[in-house]
């Protein structure tokens, strides 16, 4: 039987999850190209059985913060919006660039990213007595799956706006960065800003 491999080029038999938390929610389902026409829009949950990769391709369609600053900029209009084939462009151009740099498996770096990038803790408003504080909070493995995707997908258009690199140069860059925690990484920024901001909180 022949092996699926994303864009006929990489297995995703070898790849590790390495949080035991996140495993039941990254899907590695071998897929050829990320697209699933929308078979699971709308079903609750339905996220964590979408192959992770599809994942980040939905995160690059977005048409940016609009009133709020992205690593001190205004990011709008990314050009993806709506366009899923170039977003899935952006991200198997990323992949090579990954596979050149690296010498590993770029589905597996990737991965690698999402681990560690996802906050473990934040805060959360609690009212009592008319007195507003805020109390530090474990944050659920789907929902640092997601913090994660948005701030790699974010920190990728942050660095491609007004760049001479592509978004798919920032995008590897990005997932690259956050895959070894190095602080360069937009996504691990926030992973620690947050985490700071519950670590005072508790």
């Amino acid at each position: 039987m022949v092996e699926i491999k994303l864009f006929g080029k990489w297995s995703f038999n070898d790849v590790v999850v390495g949080d035991e938390g996140l495993q039941r929610y990254i899907s590695l389902d071998p897929v050829y190209v990320p697209h699933t026409a929308g078979r699971l829009t709308g079903k609750q949950f339905s996220k964590s059985k979408m192959n992770i990769v599809e994942r980040l391709v939905n995160k690059l369609m977005r048409s940016g913060q609009g009133t709020r600053k992205v690593a001190g900029r205004y990011i709008r209009g990314s050009g993806n919006t709506g366009k899923k084939y170039n977003a899935i462009n952006t991200v198997e151009k990323a992949f090579e660039i990954i596979a050149k740099r690296t010498e590993k498996n770029p589905i597996q770096v990737f991965v690698d990213a999402v681990n560690n990038s996802g906050p473990r803790e934040e805060t959360t408003t609690i009212i009592y007595g008319g007195i507003r504080y805020h109390k530090a909070i474990d944050v659920s493995s789907q929902r640092r799956i997601d913090f994660a995707l948005k701030y790699i997908a974010l920190g990728a258009f942050s660095n491609s706006f007004n760049s001479k690199k592509s978004i798919g140069e920032c995008l590897a860059d990005e997932i690259i960065w956050a895959s070894k925690s190095d602080t360069k990484s937009y996504a691990i920024q926030r992973k620690e800003e947050t985490e700071r901001i519950a670590q005072s909180s508790r």
